[in-house]
Parts: C-alpha cells; sequence; structure tokens
C-alpha cells in the first residue's frame, strides 16, 4: 500500500481546472547531472583549452555525436599555448574517437560546428512540421460536463462543472484520452481540428488506475476525413517528442517540444497508482490532457499530468501502459485492471539484514513485510521470505531490475505488465533455502478504496444515523490538508489495513441528522461500526440487512471506542420516515442497496 506523504501532492493534471490529487507523495527528483553539448563554439574550445588535460579526460559526452577538442601549440594573439600535441580520448555512447587539430584550422572547425548545428535545428522543425501534420486530423478537442458525488451528503451531487482536454485517434475508430478528462461525466462532446461542429461522444471504457479513457462517437459524419495514429515504442531518453493538444491559452491547437528526460515508475496523481512513465521538459498545461506525444511519425505517449513548483516538467504515459489498457478493453469489452502480487516488500541494501536471512553473497532480493490475504501469493508465500527473481529476472536488494542500456526499472513494472489470471515464477529464499512458487496474479482492491469515480456513493439511513463505507474520497472531502484534518482513527485505517475477507468496508457512521429518536448520540459520528445485535458486520449491504431484518424490539449498534447506540426498533422506523422528509432526502438507501433488497426480496 502506498503510503500519503502530508501535505499537498506534487504532481498536476495537464486539465482544464483539475486539481492536484490529495494525500499523494511529493516526490523529489535527483538532478540529472552534467550534460555536455556535442559541440563548442570558438569560446568554449578556449575556455577548455584553458584546463588542464587531466580535467578535460574526466569530461565525457552525453549525446550522440563526439565531442570535438581543439588543440595546438601557439594560438597566437589569443594567448594561449599548449606545449606539446596532447592526443585525448573523445567518448560518445561508449565509443572512443581520437582527434588532434591545429589551431590554425580552428575557423574550419568553427563552420563545420554551425553546419552540424543548422541540421540538427532543420531536423527538429521538420519533426515538429511532421507532429501538426499528423495531429490535424487526428487530434481532436474534448468537451466535458461533470458532476462529482458529495461524500458528506451521498443522496446528492456537486454542482457541475465544465472542463476541456484533447484526445486522439487509435484504429479502430476509438479516440483515446485521459481518465480525469471524463470522470465522473454527465455529458461529452468532441471537435475536430479546423471544424465548428461538436458531436456527442460515449465512454467505452474508463481505467482511472493508468489515467486512459476510450470515446466512440456514433455519427458517421465525424469519420470524414480522420485518420489515426498508430502506437510506437519508449523513446531513449534525449530523443525529441511533439506534443500536441489544446492547452489553456486559446482554442486551436498547440505544439510544444521536448527531450526525455526520464523513464521510471511515478505516482500517477488521478488513481494514486504506481506505473511507469516518462517524464519530459516540454510543456504540458492545462488542457493537453489526454493529447499525444508524438516521435517521429508515431505515438510515444498520452501527456497527462506535470509538476509543480518546477518549469517544463511534465509526464506522458509509455505505450506499453497504453497497450495493456487498451489490449484488455478489446479482449474484454470493458477495462480490466493492473495486476499486483500484493506484496510490501523491504529493500534488503543492509549486509547485516542480509547475513541475518542467509542471503549468500552473491544473492539479491527483497523481504517479504506484508501480504495481502485476497492475493494468490498469501497461498504460497510467507513473512519474511526473500525474493530472488521474478519470472527469471534478478531482483536487485534495492528492488529493481535491468531496463534497456544501463537502465534499472522497479520490479514492480514486470507485475504490472502481466494479464489478468497470468501466471509468474517466483524464486524465493526461505530460511537459508531456495524455493520455486508460481502465482496467479490479478488486480486487488484495497480495503478502503482510493477512488470512486464514475459511480455513486453508498449510503444507508436509518433514525437519522447516517451509514457509509470509508474511502479516500470521504477523507478528501475534509479539504486540502485532508491527512491532517481527517480522524485520525479513519485516516490509518484506510492507509495500513488489509482486508480479511473478500467484499470486506469499513462501515462508519458518518453524521447523525438531528431527531428526538437519536438526541445524545451526535458526538458518535465517524466513528466505525463494528456489529449490530451482537453480529459482525462485513459491509455496508450487511448492515442494511441486519436492520431491515431486525426482528428484536430493540436494535443495537457496536461502535468503535466501545461505544454503543442503541434504539427502539419501531419508534426508530417511524422517526426515519419524518427526518427523510425534512431534510428532503429521497430515499433512505442507495441505488445498489435498493437492487439488492429488490433482489432478495424476489427471491
Amino acid at each position: 500500500m502506498t503510503m500519503p506523504a502530508r501535505g499537498l501532492a506534487s504532481a498536476h493534471f495537464a486539465h482544464n481546472s483539475c486539481r492536484v490529487g490529495k494525500g499523494l507523495h511529493k516526490h523529489t527528483f535527483a538532478p540529472l547531472g552534467l550534460l555536455l553539448s556535442s559541440s563548442i563554439g570558438e569560446e568554449g574550445a578556449k575556455g577548455m583549452l584553458g584546463s588542464s588535460v587531466r580535467t578535460l579526460r574526466r569530461l565525457r559526452c552525453c549525446n550522440n555525436s563526439s565531442s570535438l577538442l581543439l588543440l595546438g601549440r601557439d594560438c597566437g594573439r589569443n594567448g594561449i599555448n599548449v606545449s606539446k600535441r596532447k592526443v585525448l580520448p573523445l567518448c560518445c555512447n561508449g565509443e572512443s574517437s581520437i582527434g588532434i587539430f591545429d589551431i590554425g584550422k580552428r575557423q574550419s572547425s568553427i563552420q563545420r560546428w554551425h553546419v552540424v548545428r543548422s541540421k540538427r535545428s532543420l531536423h527538429t522543425e521538420t519533426d515538429a512540421y511532421l507532429a501538426i501534420e499528423l495531429a490535424l486530423d487526428s487530434v481532436v478537442k474534448i468537451f466535458t460536463v461533470s458532476s462529482s458525488p458529495n461524500y458528506f451528503l451521498p443522496w446528492q451531487n456537486k454542482s457541475q462543472r465544465e472542463t476541456m482536454g484533447s484526445g486522439f485517434v487509435i484504429p479502430g475508430k476509438k479516440i483515446l484520452t485521459n481518465a480525469h478528462v471524463v470522470a465522473d461525466h454527465t455529458f461529452v462532446l468532441v471537435r475536430k481540428h479546423g471544424s465548428p461542429t461538436k458531436y456527442r461522444a460515449e465512454v467505452l471504457a474508463v481505467g482511472h488506475e493508468c489515467d486512459l479513457a476510450i470515446l466512440v462517437v456514433e455519427t458517421q459524419e465525424f469519420w470524414e476525413g480522420v485518420n489515426f495514429l498508430e502506437l510506437g515504442d519508449i523513446p531513449f531518453l534525449q530523443e525529441a517528442v511533439a506534443v500536441v493538444g489544446y492547452p489553456q491559452g486559446g482554442d486551436n491547437i498547440s505544439v510544444t517540444k521536448g527531450v526525455v528526460s526520464r523513464v521510471e515508475p511515478t505516482q500517477y496523481v488521478h488513481g494514486a497508482t504506481q506505473l511507469m512513465a516518462i517524464q519530459i521538459d516540454a510543456a504540458i498545461n492545462p488542457g493537453n490532457s489526454g493529447g499525444p506525444a508524438i516521435m517521429g511519425n508515431k505515438v510515444a505517449g498520452v501527456a497527462f499530468q506535470n509538476l509543480s513548483g518546477a518549469e517544463n516538467i511534465g509526464y506522458i504515459i509509455p505505450v506499453p501502459v497504453i497497450k495493456h489498457f487498451v489490449a484488455g478493453v478489446e479482449e474484454s469489452g470493458k477495462y480490466v485492471g493492473f495486476c499486483s502480487m500484493g506484496l510490501s516488500c523491504q529493500p534488503t541494501e543492509n549486509v547485516q539484514l542480509r547475513n541475518h536471512f542467509k542471503m549468500q553473497p552473491q544473492m539479491t532480493g527483497v523481504l517479504v513485510s506484508k501480504i495481502n490475504p485476497l492475493s494468490d501469493a498469501h497461498r504460497v508465500l510467507k513473512k519474511d521470505d526473500i525474493i530472488l527473481e521474478f519470472d527469471g529476472v534478478p531482483i536487485a536488494n534495492d528492488g529493481t531490475v535491468p531496463f534497456r542500456n544501463r537502465e534499472r526499472i522497479t520490479f514492480d513494472h514486470l507485475v504490472s505488465m502481466k494479464k489478468p489470471n497470468e501466471t509468474a515464477l517466483v524464486k524465493v529464499l526461505r530460511n537459508g533455502e531456495e524455493h520455486a512458487f508460481t502465482i496467479t496474479l490479478r488486480p486487488l482492491q484495497p480495503l478502503v478504496p482510493v477512488h470512486q469515480f464514475d459511480k455513486l456513493p453508498s449510503y444507508y439511513i436509518f433514525a437519522g444515523l447516517v451509514f457509509v463505507p470509508l474511502t479516500q474520497p470521504y477523507l478528501h472531502e475534509y479539504g486540502e490538508d485532508w491527512y491532517n484534518a481527517s480522524p485520525r482513527r479513519l485516516c490509518e485505517r484506510a492507509l495500513r489495513e488489509l482486508p480479511k475477507r473478500a467484499g470486506e468496508q469499513l462501515v462508519i457512521l458518518s453524521q447523525v441528522l438531528m431527531d428526538d429518536i437519536n438526541a445524545g448520540y451526535e458526538r458518535l459520528a465517524e466513528l466505525q461500526v463494528k456489529k449490530v445485535n451482537g453480529i459482525e458486520i462485513q459491509n455496508l449491504k450487511h448492515l442494511c440487512q441486519l436492520v431491515e431484518n431486525c426482528s428484536t424490539g430493540s436494535l443495537r449498534f457496536d461502535l468503535d471506542d466501545d461505544r454503543v447506540v442503541a434504539l427502539n426498533f419501531e419508534s426508530a422506523r417511524t422517526a426515519t420516515s419524518r427526518i427523510l422528509e425534512r431534510h428532503r432526502i429521497p430515499s433512505r438507501m442507495s441505488g445498489d442497496l435498493v437492487r439488492e433488497q429488490n433482489d432478495l426480496e424476489i427471491d
């Protein structure tokens, strides 16, 4: 379970009028290090010649072209002198080049540098123009009307709001965009570039964990002259990308250029999950959400958030995550989710810790500290096991695995890319002996849901007592600083407790709608409900059934902190109707509980 940091999150949606998800990690990023230009001008050459040869030997080029060092016996009037010729190794992607140049030929070298720079500029401009040409017939502007629930008053919604985002066409006459662009939507319209007409769109599938959604437009007129974009590969570091979309500040399409700075698992603000993301230095502003990041003539990712407090640090969803989402929708017709092993692991970087668990010097792995009882791993793994390998890939002591050329990534990425119900071979060290287990992977839900988009909250009202399941969106109603403002006990349980059985919920008494029947109980709000008439409750549906089917004259609720609520059942049922009418509440229970009650009556 990911623990939120106190205070505000650091990442922002690149979406018009969207705010940061509450209670998420505030990331701290290490600097990228010193990047040396592949070509140097005349003044740069003078500065480098002024350095000692020993210092110059330490410098390495970080891009795809060789660095040029200008060395000579005499620089004339510039006053620079090198007593003897030196041959210096010049690194370019691990290869060595050797160059000796006379200062007398300095001018021609500088001219060649200008030619190379001009060619690069021309290449970059060509990529930008190509991105624009591709985008004109593919990228659309999305207009969303949404209305999110009020978790303190779960029988009503908050006022509707209008937001805008971007999207692009993919094969199969589908539009790909961000989930937060259409979250809690009530009405969605799309508009092509250069068209004054807006077309009604329907949301086919939404993956809030990966912040992706697929829209479809039934009107055939919309698809005339529309081209789809193809998905490419994960770009390498320093590769150029062009982000296309409809950011704030204007109504027309916009293209911003940048390069890839980092590829690693990152906190997705919308879904509060850790998935692979690509960091770029192109501007991603509100309204850019859902727009493609184009590299060459293919899509390298989908723009979705940026980093607050930093300049030009944006994030795009990479192609593997997109393909996993799209493939799941095509195979099952709905969003299937991302798999999890249901483990909480600790790094084993400390030598004493490795010795304690009998790890040999050549062994590396991570320590299992907690296992979700609903996961298949709970069947075969144990606390204090050391996971050495996942599907034959060795896991380092810091929990990372090899990724591309001298890059590393957390092994959670290997798990998340598995399809639901796929198996994985896990090599484990237990009590000094190695074992191999086959584990079935599938998406797992936490005890307290992290988000509740696109669904109405559940509630049950009896005698003015409002019962709801505990969710993080409920805690978010306490404001931006919900981690400190919400009830401490509820917050800790929401972030740490694991479910013991399928369908389990933490049910709380959220508030008391005052009446003579419940006078004196108003101070018991925000406590968890443990039992009804001595029976331990499993979820809100179970509580509703126990109350509705009560056959005794007295009804007792056992709450957290050993508090008790006792009511006369017949008097309380009569008072419920009176309280609902006074507060203009249409029903004593939410729609999902009404359907459950109807099904029980039919049975």
